[in-house]
């Protein structure tokens, strides 16, 4: 109740979070700070739960290369074992007087050029059972490019908001009062433009005996820009009208809350409307900070320079 007594009855609460009212079902924060809903999916078979599509789109670049290593390798290599099986003296063009691990090395790179089509000769297969497996296999292999490469063009065609932000939000001085700072910047050679933002409060926190979940919507002082080219800080002035008007810097330490942060942004590049989240704890909110400048005049004074390095630099103030 000394929570709920601190926070301005006059602030507008959000109820289009997206997020329930009843804290004890949730667990941790609401979204992680990579932008991803903190939620693990249960109550259906894995294959129906999981879009393996959306899966290969976006894992990160190494997983998605070994998977497709990985395959080829363990398809060619089961190729081979029925190949071996069959008969190597199914296979014109292997020595008969090679050592067993020999001809199913010959047996396996011959799989591996039919899997791709490249066919180079020097081996062919002789009767209906090896022909038609070598048929099956040059078929299949067909179609996996044909899906490696879409998945290729997705991955490297699909829209991303190409955003990073700080790792830390600051309660800064701002006016006469204190203000929200959060902190982000564009960090490819991408033009954003139209870029919108919403910053959304969650508390947590007993009402009436019962554990609660609160969501207020903080008014910035800029929700809009027209061009997103230099880093952009979101400010939420903390007036009299701001949920957090009356918090000191031990209810950040000792309350559960989370800021949660929404960014819609148009990139001239893919000629789409991309999005990006992210959200800070009360744990990763610093009192007492400002932002360092992230950008400069050139030496010549032609262009103006941002440091990308600079994202977290912040500077310790007194409130």
């Amino acid at each position: 109740m000394a929570l709920l007594k601190k926070i301005n009855q006059k602030a507008q609460t959000d109820k289009n979070s997206g997020f329930g009212p009843n804290a004890n079902s949730y667990g941790g924060r609401f979204v992680n700070k990579d932008g991803t809903p903190n939620i693990e999916k249960r109550g259906m078979h894995l294959f129906r739960r999981i879009s393996w599509y959306h899966t290969m789109i976006d894992m990160p670049n190494w997983k998605f290369m070994f998977i497709l290593f990985a395959f080829y390798i363990a398809m060619n290599f089961i190729f081979a074992v029925v190949y071996y099986a069959i008969g190597i003296e199914h296979l014109d063009g292997i020595e008969q007087s090679q050592s067993a691990l020999t001809q199913f090395g010959q047996a396996y790179f011959f799989s591996a050029q039919t899997f791709t089509t490249v066919g180079y000769g020097h081996i062919s297969p002789t009767g209906f059972l090896t022909s038609a497996l070598s048929a099956a296999e040059a078929l299949i292999g067909l179609l996996s490019f044909a899906i490696a490469t879409g998945l290729f063009f997705g991955r490297f065609s699909k829209p991303i908001a190409y955003l990073k932000f700080a790792d830390n939000a600051l309660i800064s001085p701002y006016g006469e009062n204190k203000g929200l700072m959060i902190r982000l910047v564009p960090f490819k050679n991408t033009n954003f433009t139209d870029a919108n933002a919403k910053v959304t409060l969650g508390l947590s926190f007993e009402e009436n005996g019962v554990q609660t979940n609160k969501f207020y919507s903080l008014k910035l002082e800029l929700d809009h820009i027209n061009a997103l080219s230099l880093s952009w800080t979101l400010v939420h002035p903390i007036t009299e009208d701001s949920p957090l008007f009356n918090f000191s810097e031990e209810d950040f330490k000792k309350t559960q809350g989370e800021i949660l942060v929404f960014i819609t942004t148009f990139d001239n590049m893919f000629s789409n409307t991309v999005a990006a989240r992210t959200s800070y704890t009360f744990s990763e909110i610093i009192y007492g900070a400002k932002f360092e400048t992230m950008y400069n005049r050139s030496k010549d004074s032609s262009k103006t320079v941002l440091h990308l390095d600079k994202l977290n630099h912040y500077e310790s103030v007194k409130l």
